[in-house]
């Protein structure tokens, strides 16, 4: 379970004051996998970000019970100069999992040949994808935060991931960010609408998506006037 007490977080960017949380208080149940929608740049990354402890608040409160991974699909934390093995094996020894299992674990899944024993500042963009959902993906979590990871490599490696992350979520809440409608469709029950920094919450995903498609036309759902 993941809890925003009167979270406040903004930044600049492109000259420009980006907000992401404003005096937000919410809670994030465990064990669901929850949709996240937002236009882009409605800040749902950086509120991952937030979630995993990677961001800090500029006020208020995270709480997180049970352990919650990184922002799968984030390659934020790979060291360049060490090769995909040498990664796989630094967090396996974080997390405290058996090196062995876990490097087996992700030399199958993510498919990158001798590219494991390569340096990561030689792959491309998608092949860091692939290693970091694979590791993601080896360790166990309460709570996964899922990033457009989907949506990297060909359709076989897209149906893999789905199929890895269905049965994750067997054992596991999440909290989704894809622009995929489709795939929140399948994968989610609830699902929670970003903009301006405030989050709607709602049942079943479908609303969600519908309150997003009428602000993707510039309206307000008819339920908020």
């Amino acid at each position: 379970m993941i809890t925003f007490l009167n979270v406040n977080k903004s930044y600049r960017a492109r000259g420009t004051r980006q907000t992401v949380a404003r005096d937000l208080t919410a809670c994030f149940p465990a064990g669901q996998c929850l949709g996240l929608i937002g236009r882009n740049g409605a800040g749902k990354s950086s509120l991952l970000k937030l979630m995993a402890g990677l961001m800090r608040p500029d006020s208020g409160e995270i709480r997180r019970l049970g352990r919650v991974s990184w922002p799968v699909g984030f390659q934020g934390s790979f060291h360049p100069d060490l090769t995909g093995e040498e990664n796989a094996r630094f967090v396996a020894r974080l997390y405290g999992q058996d090196s062995g299992a876990l490097l087996d674990f992700v030399q199958r899944f993510a498919d990158l040949g001798r590219y494991m024993r390569q340096p990561v500042r030689t792959y491309s963009a998608g092949m860091r994808a692939r290693l970091a959902f694979g590791l993601s993906m080896a360790v166990p979590f309460d709570t996964y935060l899922i990033d457009e990871v989907t949506s990297v490599g060909d359709a076989a490696f897209r149906d893999k991931s789905e199929a890895m992350l269905a049965q994750r979520m067997e054992g596991a809440g999440a909290i989704v960010v894809s622009h995929s409608l489709d795939l929140l469709r399948r994968i989610c029950g609830p699902g929670a609408v970003l903009e301006n920094g405030r989050l709607f919450f709602y049942q079943r995903i479908e609303r969600a998506i519908e309150h997003h498609q009428y602000l993707q036309r510039g309206e307000l759902p008819p339920w908020l006037r």
